[in-house]
């Protein structure tokens, strides 16, 4: 699945050709994807002007005039294509060529906006991204989005909000910060990431970085801050680049050649000085990679 940092590179490719544009004409080319569309899902957003585009953890947010919001999700192997006049571009910066098939092309946003008229097309081979259509005024409630925690970007995310979470738990470290309930959008690569920065293990228990107060130890504070600038350095970078995403203009990003733990068992670490050699385990069915000499 895309994190966070690759569908935040999604928004910001997109919001040049959506925002403030007409969505003339929503064009379902057939029932459903991973899910049906709701009823009259291609009436209701026709016809109407695009206010704004958001993000909320991995959903993609866009919000139409009137107070409506289409929630869109990319799935495994979901890209939005932009195509305007002879030019074509993919939002997202990922590893491997998106697809143009149009027997994938299962969703077509028909848009007027003040450069012309322009295509936003939703391609997506596997079908497992959805979309979904909700209240902006209710949307805090939506299923989708009423347990899950603070955002992992700007200063929102601190210390003392994950040792009220963490506190007393004995679950590893790893499952803690993966649960969307305690950071929203937080997948395992920037987690392993983000882990290797603070020198912390990823099967440690979650309550020990939390003193007996329930106040955040210093280790906390350090992961709360690698989290923060692993997630800033990988939205810099267009995210990941894995698998099937790409960027709006087709370009690869370059986060992934920084990756310092992620992927890389059996090669020597790469903190300064500590000479062991990054491992993998697995917990919760996801590959875990660390350096079990400094990560303590």
């Amino acid at each position: 699945m895309p994190e966070l940092p690759e569908v935040e590179t999604v928004r910001r490719g997109l919001t040049p050709a959506m925002e403030g544009a007409l969505l003339v004409r929503a064009e379902l080319r057939r029932p459903d994807l991973r899910f049906p569309f709701p009823a009259d899902f291609a009436t209701l957003v026709s016809g109407r002007r695009i206010v704004s585009l958001g993000r909320r953890a991995k959903y993609l947010l866009i919000d139409l005039e009137g107070g409506d919001v289409i929630i869109a999700h990319l799935g495994m192997s979901g890209s939005f294509r932009v195509e305007d006049g002879p030019l074509s571009e993919t939002p997202g910066d990922f590893h491997h060529p998106r697809g143009k098939s149009e027997k994938h092309d299962h969703v077509v946003f028909h848009l007027e906006g003040a450069k012309g008229p322009a295509r936003v097309i939703y391609n997506d081979p596997r079908r497992f991204g959805f979309m979904d259509l909700a209240r902006r005024d209710v949307l805090s409630n939506h299923a989708f989005f009423r347990e899950l925690g603070e955002e992992p970007t700007g200063n929102v995310l601190d210390a003392a909000y994950l040792a009220t979470r963490f506190a007393g738990k004995a679950q590893p470290l790893k499952s803690a910060l993966l649960d969307q309930k305690n950071i929203a959008g937080l997948g395992n690569i920037y987690v392993c990431e983000a882990l290797w920065r603070s020198g912390l293990s990823p099967l440690r228990a979650a309550g020990t970085l939390v003193d007996r107060k329930g106040k955040p130890k210093a280790t906390l504070v350090l992961l709360t801050e690698a989290i923060r600038a692993v997630i800033a350095d990988a939205i810099a970078a267009g995210g990941s680049s894995l698998r099937d995403h790409i960027q709006t203009d087709g370009t690869l990003g370059y986060f992934q050649h920084s990756f310092s733990v992620y992927d890389r068992e059996g090669e020597p670490c790469r903190t300064l000085g500590c000479g062991g050699t990054v491992a993998r385990v697995v917990q919760a069915g996801r590959s875990t990679f660390y350096c079990p000499k400094c990560q303590k």
